[in-house]
């Protein structure tokens, strides 16, 4: 079994090279920095938009939704825009209730990096996942890309599961068990590991 690292007094890049498999992947991949200043009611409306399309297609719909949105995407914005708009746009019903929701929960709730900040990564998962229409994944996205929290490790998402069972494993498969002791040496900066998984899987 893996021994965990004390990563307290390391840098993420120090803790992942522990690993020989990581730190491969360290010095075949350059991962874009994360924006610090990503707007978090519009990442939450990518994800939204973005469920069960093709790259292509998610990015051609989200350009005519902002549009209509006047490239103002607020929970006010949203929930001003006509029903017809949005579907004309390419939201399915279905979407259109969820960016709704969304829009709705910002204005009820602080779901920002500030109001998110002394929760756990769970309790985060729980507020969002309350929202018909963010699941557990989208809600998992939101920590690693929107949060920031350093320790995410997202078996719920196949490119990740697929990437560690073809690093760790010849593309055998693994149980999540396994595939959570395979990440262990890679605490607490799990987000950044996995972010190299997907660099590898995708490349």
């Amino acid at each position: 079994m893996p021994v965990e690292p004390d990563a307290s007094a390391d840098d993420p890049h120090t803790v992942l090279r522990t690993d020989p498999v990581m730190a491969d992947l360290l010095e075949r991949h350059d991962l874009e920095p994360l924006d610090p200043e990503v707007d978090e009611f519009e990442r939450l409306c990518v994800s939204i938009v973005n469920q069960q399309l093709s790259t292509a297609s998610a990015t051609a719909v989200r350009k005519r939704v902002w549009d209509v949105l006047d490239d103002t995407v607020t929970p006010e914005r949203v929930l001003e825009a006509s029903t017809d708009e949005l579907r004309e746009a390419g939201l399915s019903r279905t979407k259109v209730e969820y960016v709704r929701n969304v829009a709705s929960a910002f204005q009820e709730r602080d779901l920002t990096r500030a109001g998110l900040a002394d929760r756990s990564n769970e309790s985060v998962i729980d507020e969002l996942t309350r929202i018909r229409g963010v699941g557990r994944w989208t809600a998992n996205m939101y920590c690693i890309f929107v949060l920031q929290r350093p320790d995410v490790l997202p078996l719920g998402d196949l490119a990740v599961r697929r990437g560690i069972e073809q690093l760790y494993n010849d593309g055998d498969d693994l149980s999540r068990a396994e595939m959570q002791q395979i990440a262990a040496p890679w605490r607490p900066y799990r987000s950044l590991a996995t972010r190299y998984v997907w660099a590898e899987y995708e490349s």
